[in-house]
């Protein structure tokens, strides 16, 4: 039993990181959940002070992953239309692998901004940029904490070795 949920976590933590390269599977509360199936291991202490805090932190950054893009579309001067159209755009490029979920966003922005003044083209770029920019911003953070929670993961395996070998 103890072998499948050390395997099984293990997977988790592998999806995770995949996930916290597409925007389809939310990687960070995926790699928690990897480290909270290690805990049901028998043999294994609890420990509720590391599953609490990576758990805030999974979901502070799985809020964070909607948005950071929206937040750089209106710091590069992007409007409501530039934000909507860079959340609809994420979803659409997600239909399109496998660079839609890269361009998806870029393109929701520019279109949602020439749909609010077409005659603006320049700004419409601007905040695109914006959202491009967040979007890569928001995946490295989710990559950075989804390997965080890997090594994690490793060192709590490490120290309960006992429970395995």
């Amino acid at each position: 039993m103890e072998y499948f949920l050390l395997i099984l976590g293990l997977l988790l933590m592998i999806v995770g990181i995949i996930g916290s390269l597409l925007p389809a599977l939310p990687g960070p509360p995926i790699s928690w959940v990897g480290i909270l199936l290690l805990y049901f291991c028998p043999g294994m202490e609890t420990n509720y002070w590391l599953l609490g805090i990576t758990l805030v932190i999974a979901v502070v950054i799985g809020i964070l992953d909607y948005v950071i893009p929206a937040k750089g579309t209106k710091y590069f001067g992007g409007s409501k239309y530039g934000i909507w159209g860079t959340n609809i755009g994420l979803v659409v490029g997600l239909f399109f692998p496998p660079f839609g979920f890269l361009i998806g966003p870029f393109l929701g922005a520019l279109i949602g901004e020439l749909i609010y003044n077409s005659n603006e083209g320049k700004r419409a770029f601007k905040a695109a940029t914006g959202s491009f920019l967040g979007f890569l911003a928001g995946t490295f953070i989710k990559f950075l904490v989804s390997l965080l929670f890997l090594g994690v993961f490793f060192v709590v395996v490490w120290q309960n070795s006992e429970v395995w070998f």
